[in-house]
C-alpha cells in the first residue's frame, strides 16, 4: 500500500509540474527579457545610419503629441549632427481619420526645417510591428541597410528586434528622459515591452 501510495504522489506531483511548467518558463523569459529592455534602454548609440527612423506615437489633430514631439525633436537633432541623410516617420491613422502619426511626423519636420526631399513617411502601420514591416520594405525599395531607431527608452528594445527581423542593421537612440517616473510605472513599462516582445516572437516561431 505504501508503495502505491508513493508512486501516486509521485504521479501527480509529475502532473502538476507539467502543467505548471509553461508558466515557470514564461516567467522566466520575461525576467529575461526584461533585463534586455533595460540594457537596450540604457544605450545612446549615436551611430552614423542609412536612415533615422522615428517610431510613432500619439497625435491630435495633425498636432504631434507631447511624446511623438519628443521623439522627432530627438531625430531632428541626430539629422542636424548628420549621423543619416533621411528621416523617416511611421504610424497610420488612429482615431483620427484625417491624419497619420506618419504623415504629421513628416509636416513637423519639415516646418523644422528637414528638406522634404529627405523625408519618408510610413503611413499604413496600426503598430509597431506592422510599422517595422513597412520600414523594412522601404529601406529595401531605397537601397538602405541600416537605421538609428527613435522612440521610448524601454521601447527600443522590440523595435530593435522587430527590424533586425526584417534584415535591417539597427542603432538606437531612445529619447532623453523618456523612462517613466516612479518605480511602479517603470515595472510596468518594461513588463509591457518584455510581454510585448515575447508575444510577438511567439506569434513569428
Amino acid at each position: 500500500m505504501t508503495l502505491i501510495a508513493d508512486q501516486s504522489r509521485a504521479r501527480r506531483r509529475w502532473v502538476l509540474w507539467l502543467f505548471f511548467l509553461p508558466e515557470i518558463l514564461f516567467v522566466l523569459a520575461l525576467g529575461t527579457i526584461s533585463i534586455f529592455v533595460l540594457q537596450d534602454a540604457a544605450r545612446q548609440e549615436a551611430h552614423p545610419a542609412d536612415a533615422i527612423v522615428v517610431f510613432g506615437a500619439a497625435e491630435y489633430d495633425g498636432r504631434p503629441s507631447p511624446v511623438f514631439r519628443a521623439r522627432l525633436d530627438h531625430a531632428f537633432d541626430l539629422y542636424q549632427r548628420k549621423l543619416a541623410p533621411v528621416v523617416i516617420t511611421t504610424g497610420g491613422a488612429g482615431e483620427d481619420p484625417k491624419y497619420t502619426e506618419g504623415g504629421v511626423g513628416h509636416d513637423y519636420l519639415m516646418r523644422r526645417g528637414v528638406p522634404e526631399t529627405n523625408l519618408i513617411a510610413e503611413t499604413q502601420g496600426r503598430d509597431s510591428a506592422e510599422s517595422a514591416e513597412r520600414i523594412g520594405v522601404i529601406l529595401r525599395k531605397n537601397h538602405l541597410r541600416t537605421a538609428l531607431a527613435v522612440s521610448d527608452e524601454y521601447h527600443v528594445f522590440r523595435i530593435r528586434k522587430l527590424l533586425e527581423h526584417e534584415g535591417v542593421t539597427v542603432y538606437v537612440a531612445p529619447r532623453p528622459d523618456s523612462r517613466p517616473r516612479t518605480s511602479s510605472q517603470r515595472a510596468l513599462g518594461v513588463l509591457r515591452e518584455a510581454t510585448s516582445y515575447l508575444l510577438w516572437r511567439l506569434h513569428i516561431t
